[in-house]
């Protein structure tokens, strides 16, 4: 097997790992072909590392979760214009916002002369706490969810294409049960600006425990869980327009020796274009977040849709999205960071290993 095929079996286990709004850990399978050297140029290469050499569970996580923390933390700043962005009608009504975004360059203009450079990464402690557990949940969760769905090639096209819509949805809310919170907790700070009406000079959080504090003071656990039931629902129609799309567009756009860069662009097309679809539902789950602690609240998902369709228009649900596709190309160093750091620390555990 030459080094080319070994590249195709990366390319379909990234395009497989963006098939989930959060990240998944990888198979055994996935993990050892990560570990392939640049150098190397046959997989009988591989077999020769013992078992002791290979990253265990332990190992892959952390590795995983470095890659995962510099991607996240490299986009911040693009992650909270984008909720800046998609929220400010929810900060306008709250007086925390004086006027409208023209755009995502006006967000980050306006943002940086009021707040300054550090404040862009305002809510990355959150986000990077919830990878953890997001991978641990999944780790714990995923054969018990494979057995439950469990897929027959005999079974027809849509059979299997619903088992796997239905096991990303299952998992996705699994996760959400433990995490919801920090995500609550990111999207609060993120948009939490110096209120004008206090002379632009206080926020109303000092830090993502100050977030639990007062929201369980307010709103109680309920707070922490506004937006819960819309999440998942969304979490059902990304899969569902993911799986759709690649499926139907794979076997016309890609060949037996389609290359790496090929397979990228087209699981990162789709992941763009399920993403745009999903939006809205991000935008919905994400204002309702915005009312815990406040006086008026929507009555649910569907209340909050059409009171923004009504007092806002169909292009506010999808207010933010230009910047949501540029953090998807920051972010999608995740994988070829993971890879190489891997790589770099399989080959220092080889050469530790020869020379003992």
């Amino acid at each position: 097997m030459k080094m080319r095929d070994i590249h195709r079996r990366w390319s379909k286990s990234e395009n497989e790992s963006q098939s989930e709004p959060e990240d998944e850990s990888s198979s055994e399978d996935e993990q050892r072909s990560d570990c392939v050297s640049e150098g190397s140029t046959d997989v009988s290469d591989i077999h020769r590392l013992t078992k002791a050499q290979w990253p265990c569970f332990i190992e892959n996580f952390a590795l995983s979760g470095v890659a995962a923390v510099v991607s996240k933390t490299a986009a911040a700043p693009i992650e909270r214009v984008k909720l800046l962005v998609q929220n400010q009608g929810e900060m306008i009504k709250q007086g925390t916002l004086s006027r409208p975004y023209t755009g995502v360059i006006d967000c980050t203009v306006r943002t940086f002369k009021s707040e300054g450079l550090f404040p862009f990464w305002r809510g990355n402690l959150a986000n990077c706490i919830r990878y953890f557990p997001t991978q641990a949940l999944n780790f714990a969760f995923k054969d018990k969810i494979k057995l439950m769905f469990k897929q027959n090639k005999n079974d027809p096209y849509m059979v299997n294409f619903g088992k796997n819509v239905a096991s990303g949805g299952v998992a996705g809310a699994l996760s959400l049960c433990f995490v919801y919170s920090l995500d609550y907790a990111r999207t609060r700070l993120a948009n939490d600006l110096k209120s004008i009406k206090k002379g632009g000079g206080e926020r109303k959080y000092n830090g993502l425990i100050d977030v639990y504090k007062k929201t369980l003071a307010t709103d109680g656990f309920v707070g922490l869980y506004r937006g819960f039931v819309i999440s998942c629902v969304g979490i059902i129609i990304y899969r569902g327009c993911y799986f759709g799309f690649y499926d139907t567009l794979k076997p016309i756009l890609l060949g037996p020796d389609a290359g790496i860069m090929l397979s990228f662009l087209l699981g990162y097309g789709v992941t763009v274009t399920s993403g745009l679809i999903s939006y809205p539902v991000d935008t919905i789950r994400r204002r309702m977040m915005m009312t815990s602690g406040q006086a008026v609240k929507y009555k649910g998902s569907m209340d909050c849709m059409f009171q923004i369709l009504r007092q806002e228009g169909v292009m506010a649900l999808f207010k933010g999205a230009g910047a949501n596709i540029l953090r998807g190309i920051a972010g999608a160093g995740v994988l070829a960071g993971f890879d190489k750091l891997v790589q770099v620390y399989t080959g220092v555990k080889v050469d530790i290993s020869s020379s003992g």
